[in-house]
């Protein structure tokens, strides 16, 4: 087994989750015809295991951030209309960018993609996906991607920071009423 199994494991899941449905790891790993090359009990499958259920929860958790992401650095294009496919290997691949630890870099992150796209998406997916990952790599680098961007409100403004209570906003009392 190999991360690459794993991350194509993990987009499947979240494509199954998109679609309203659901699967193991186990299964689909059956479904996709797939073996564990190590042998399904040994510790290099159980890592593999562990990263794609890991990073599927992830895109799963994070499924708000990462569309808005998505859609910022789509130019043209909303994430509702995007392929399905597409969409979910965008947001496997942004989750590792943003939140994913340093043992996979941005560029590995894209490049895993764009795999996955040729695999799986349509003749364009590929360059889309290519596009969408560098300008997320750029931004990031740019410093305007923020992880925990679901603590700040709304989305679709620019992100400067928690939002601040208003300033005829009610005061609580001592007791921590309103």
């Amino acid at each position: 087994m190999s991360r690459r199994i794993a991350r194509e494991i993990a987009m499947k899941q979240a494509f199954a989750e998109l679609l309203g449905g659901g699967g193991s790891y186990r299964e689909l790993l059956e479904l996709s015809g797939i073996e564990a090359q190590d042998g399904p009990e040994t510790p290099a499958a159980e890592a593999d295991r562990s990263y794609a259920v890991s990073v599927a929860r992830g895109v799963h958790d994070k499924c708000r951030v990462l569309d808005h992401y998505i859609g910022l650095c789509a130019k043209g294009w909303t994430v509702e209309r995007m392929p399905a496919v597409d969409l979910c290997i965008l947001r496997v691949a942004a989750y590792e960018m943003i939140y994913g630890d340093d043992s996979v870099s941005d560029s590995v992150a894209i490049n895993e993609a764009v795999v996955l796209a040729k695999e799986f998406g349509g003749e364009r997916s590929p360059a889309f996906i290519n596009g969408v990952l560098g300008t997320l790599a750029r931004s990031k680098a740019e410093g305007e991607v923020y992880p925990d961007i679901d603590q700040y409100t709304p989305y679709d403004d620019a992100v400067a920071g928690p939002k601040e209570p208003a300033e005829d906003a009610p005061a609580e009392d001592a007791a921590g009423g309103s």
